[in-house]
């Protein structure tokens, strides 16, 4: 499912236009990164909790040259699911 196949499908559930679905999606994508960003978790009830995770430089090796490359520390967003999602795919 596409971003458009997504608007569509919520439209129809909520009983709103796409248009209005596609704003309202923008403006939480929005939100989310701007929290992010600012340092703070993102806890989504029924879902999951989105938080970015510092990962520690390491040495890698490149699989052309075999030699080893530096990998530097960086920020990622991570998300982890809650259980109760998880459970309704098992």
């Amino acid at each position: 499912m596409n971003k458009g196949e997504l608007m569509k499908a919520a439209a129809k559930k909520a009983d709103f236009s796409v248009k209005d679905i596609t704003i309202a999606y923008d403006a939480l994508l929005d939100s989310i990164t701007e929290a992010l960003k600012n340092g703070e978790k993102v806890q989504l009830v029924g879902l999951g909790t989105i938080e970015v995770k510092e990962v520690a430089a390491k040495t890698g090796i490149n699989p052309k040259t075999k030699e080893a490359v530096e990998i530097p520390a960086c920020k990622k967003p991570v998300m982890k699911f809650g259980k109760a999602y998880k459970d309704l795919f098992n």
